[in-house]
């Protein structure tokens, strides 16, 4: 096993990790809290939206990882996506979204643990960096590794801690 891929595994389960143990601590109040003015998701949406596309990030590190250019998916079929995410997922649980996050963020690890260091310094150009050739760790780590964290810093400025 690549030292690397499991360091990143090791990241992607503690972004989850500190995303979950937070979660868990919300009032109801705060979990249906809008993140902001211009993403009106709810924080409890956030939170099953990090869990919903562990998978696909991983999918996206995978194909440029075999030398595969990522040309399909862009910011406008980002927004879709989430946009599609947060009407079907508008009253999502705090138990459903945290058993999904574990769940999705355990199996990404394992999947990311498989990669190679040959797979993770493999480039291929990547829609969301404007075509830019970038390697297939640079897509784990700006994407599963990062998002958790990303969201978790929005969720603690919304509700003030």
């Amino acid at each position: 096993m690549s030292h690397r891929a499991e360091a990143l595994a090791a990241r992607i389960e503690e972004g989850a990790a500190g995303l979950a143990a937070f979660a868990e601590g919300l009032s109801e109040a705060e979990w249906g809290t809008a993140v902001s003015a211009t993403d009106r998701r709810t924080v409890g949406q956030i939170v099953n939206h990090v869990a919903l596309v562990y998978p696909i990030e991983v999918d996206l590190a995978r194909a440029v990882a075999g030398g595969n250019a990522v040309t399909d998916v862009t910011w406008e079929v980002v927004a879709g996506l989430n946009a599609t995410h947060a009407g079907e997922h508008a009253q999502v649980s705090k138990a459903a979204a945290l058993d999904l996050l574990r769940q999705n963020s355990r199996q990404v690890a394992e999947a990311v643990r498989a990669f190679s260091d040959a797979d993770l310094d493999r480039a291929a150009p990547f829609s969301l960096s404007f075509g830019a050739p970038v390697t297939a760790q640079f897509v784990l780590e700006d994407h599963a590794v990062r998002h958790s964290w990303h969201h978790l810093a929005r969720i603690r400025s919304v509700v003030g801690r």
